[in-house]
């Protein structure tokens, strides 16, 4: 089997930057996996200068760079993720949120759909990103997810 070649990956932030994730803690551990998956994928999309280097083992094995920085996974209540969102983005914050209707369906226009037809949202996890002084000022309350 051929060795996988690695992308080109974009210098790393200069600036300290915290990144949280924020899941419902009553999700079960599959749905709350997937909510996280979600998120994760859609702040390397937007923060690609998050992801470190990508990295060899003894064996030669190639890897793709990871978060250099860890990913707290963070619990709350289903009700208290609208405040903290509200929060994260008066605070001008990165807030990627998974609403309620993410996990209602696999169609993505359906998905939009419900979305737009929702008066107010529900949300299953947000991911938060910003300075950490900042970050902690909306998140600091909040234990790890277990």
């Amino acid at each position: 089997m051929a060795a996988q070649t690695m992308t080109s990956t974009p210098e790393p932030q200069t600036t300290a930057t915290r990144t949280v994730l924020v899941i419902d803690r009553e999700l079960p551990k599959g749905l709350a996996a997937n909510a996280a998956a979600i998120l994760a994928l859609t702040l390397g999309v937007h923060r690609p200068q998050l992801i470190g280097a990508p990295f060899e083992d003894a064996a030669g094995s190639q890897h793709p760079g990871l978060i250099p920085t860890g990913l707290p996974v963070l619990g709350a209540e289903a009700a208290e993720l609208p405040a903290i969102r509200d929060a994260a983005r008066e605070r001008g914050l990165l807030v990627v949120d998974a609403p309620v209707a993410a996990q209602q369906t696999n169609d993505y226009d359906e998905f939009r759909a419900a979305v737009a037809a929702s008066p107010e949202l529900g949300y299953l996890a947000l991911l938060v990103s910003g300075p950490p002084k900042a970050v902690r000022a909306v998140t600091g309350q909040l234990a790890l997810l277990r």
